[in-house]
């Protein structure tokens, strides 16, 4: 993957730091700030002891900020790690999975015959879904790694990751997708800001009846809100099953199929662990969760990304989206309507 240039790379320690840096603006900006965001708490006490000394009334002033700044986001739970076993089962190739430490960490393999891929063994309405992968290395041209959630009839909800392989020295593409209803055509494609196929990163799907969030390494780099008022359908009545794969693409992968797949770099290998789920098991046919409302991710706090997360979210469209739906014109002369309630503009 290429370097980043010194300038982004100082941004993203700056940016990994925000929460503790003087940022030094001035005090009609940080009231400004407090009726539609939130600041951290080392961020305000750093401002409180350099601006507003020691009196009551800027101590009462804070308080009544941070009660008007509107509830505050939480990040998803953290993760579990389990067996493959424990949540998922090959569903084709088995020859082409290998396995580890007893289960715990796999590998999925893919030569000219055949590629491979597993799903979940149940179907799930709303949670919290995540895996930890680590890439095909070197010449993955061609190639596709995929980590999906996906319902199953002919108007079918899904909830895509797509890894698109690209020539050694490249970056990889993180393709994102959500169809609702049989409709697809939402992509949205990022750079990521690290090499996927160095080390295990995590890729969850925060998936409730008021939003579906993409978070990488619990970064959020897409959101998807419930726009149902607004005419546009959102998964909330098809259980889905999470599949993931590693397969041959190159007719559109990697420059719209320009980069064929070398087939003399073969096998080419994803690596995963961690296998977390943690939703409301369904039977295919079920319409409603039973414990809807009482799990975590039904609360408030996971009603909506807080300020941080939204800046977070800003960061990754700013720095690293290379292509949005929302904003391609040609394609779509008039904007889907739930571009601007996702902030995508």
């Amino acid at each position: 993957m290429r370097e980043l240039p010194q300038k982004r790379s100082k941004f993203v320690v700056d940016f990994e730091n925000q929460r503790d840096i003087s940022f030094g603006f001035p005090l009609s900006s940080f009231l400004k700030a407090q009726t539609t965001s939130f600041l951290p708490f080392p961020l305000s006490v750093w401002f409180w002891k350099t601006n507003m000394g020691s009196s009551p009334l800027w101590i009462l002033v804070l308080g009544m900020l941070f009660m008007a700044s509107g509830t505050m986001g939480a990040p998803p739970r953290k993760p579990v790690a389990v067996p493959f076993s424990r949540n998922y089962m090959p569903t084709w190739a088995f020859d082409h999975i290998k396995y580890f430490n007893g289960g715990s960490d796999i590998q999925l393999h893919l030569d000219k015959y055949t590629g491979t891929g597993f799903q979940s063994k149940g179907s799930y309405l709303f949670g919290h879904f995540s895996m930890q992968m680590k890439l095909v290395p070197g010449d993955s041209a061609g190639t596709v790694t995929a980590f999906y959630l996906s319902s199953q009839n002919s108007e079918h909800d899904e909830i895509d990751f797509e890894f698109l392989g690209n020539r050694t020295g490249q970056p990889y593409i993180l393709q994102t997708n959500v169809f609702t209803g049989g409709k697809g055509d939402r992509e949205q494609r990022i750079y990521l800001w690290f090499d996927p196929t160095k080390a295990y990163h995590s890729y969850s799907v925060l998936w409730n009846l008021y939003q579906i969030v993409f978070f990488v390494d619990d970064v959020p780099i897409r959101v998807f809100k419930n726009c149902k008022d607004l005419g546009v359908r959102f998964p909330f009545n098809q259980p889905m099953k999470i599949y993931s794969s590693l397969w041959n693409a190159d007719d559109w992968a990697t420059r719209g199929g320009l980069e064929k797949t070398d087939w003399s770099k073969a096998p080419f290998i994803a690596a995963y662990k961690g296998f977390h789920i943690d939703g409301c098991e369904s039977s295919v046919e079920a319409k409603f969760c039973a414990t809807q409302g009482k799990r975590w991710w039904d609360q408030k706090e996971f009603q909506d990304l807080d300020a941080y997360q939204w800046r977070r979210l800003r960061w990754v469209r700013d720095k690293f989206t290379i292509y949005n739906y929302c904003s391609d014109r040609s394609r779509y002369p008039t904007m889907s309507p739930e571009c601007k309630r996702d902030r995508d503009i």
